[in-house]
């Protein structure tokens, strides 16, 4: 287990795909001081228009499965070919310099987040109705009707793992589930744990 030595805030959000999870935490990091977005680890190979070290951590699968066995990743996972993790020294050092951290990741790599670092902070992004689930994914213009019902069943599968999450923020008007991820991350950033250690001089003066 971490030892909890840091003064930041590890922010684990998570949501069915359509629900506007990317865009909120994006508006939010540009809305915010002293809060940033983990960057994974992949062995797939970077796409057209994406940035090392920006989209994704691109290594290879070698360097991959070295870290995995240093236990240098808070969450891993295999999808088909391909290997994605969270650098675990990246995300505790971050943390030690008191800056918040959000992994955009889904239940199960929270459940593995969970285990090494409990005190993170969950938060499930809903979306309003299924219906306007349904409708954002068509929107994007990605997706065979084919593909968004396989979303959409698994979707229903997901949503069944919002007991887990410690906020339910339901993204129906952007700005105002912007407003209350804001609010979550105002509110622990004024905790006794983070406070305490943030205000050493003062509260030394002050009971002196």
């Amino acid at each position: 287990m971490l030892v909890n030595i840091n003064t930041g805030t590890l922010f684990v959000i998570s949501a069915p795909s359509g629900a506007g999870k990317t865009s909120l935490v994006k508006s939010l990091v540009e809305n915010m001081e002293n809060v940033e977005v983990s960057v994974s680890c992949t062995t797939r190979q970077r796409r057209p228009g994406e940035k090392n070290g920006v989209n994704y951590n691109f290594i290879s699968q070698d360097e991959f499965i070295h870290m995995l066995d240093k236990n240098l990743f808070l969450e891993h996972a295999q999808v088909f070919d391909h290997y994605y993790g969270t650098p675990q020294p990246w995300v505790v050092d971050k943390l030690n310099q008191g800056i918040d951290i959000i992994l955009e990741i889904d239940w199960l790599g929270a459940q593995q987040v969970r285990r090494l670092k409990p005190d993170c902070v969950g938060i499930y992004i809903l979306p309003p109705s299924r219906e306007i689930l349904e409708q954002r994914l068509r929107n994007r213009e990605q997706d065979s009707d084919a593909v968004i019902a396989k979303r959409m069943d698994k979707a229903a599968d997901e949503l069944t793992h919002y007991v887990e999450f410690d906020y339910l923020v339901v993204n129906d008007i952007f700005e105002r589930a912007l407003t209350d991820l804001q609010t979550i991350v105002r509110c622990h950033r004024l905790t006794h744990r983070v406070q305490s250690q943030k205000q050493q001089t003062l509260l030394q003066q002050l009971l002196a």
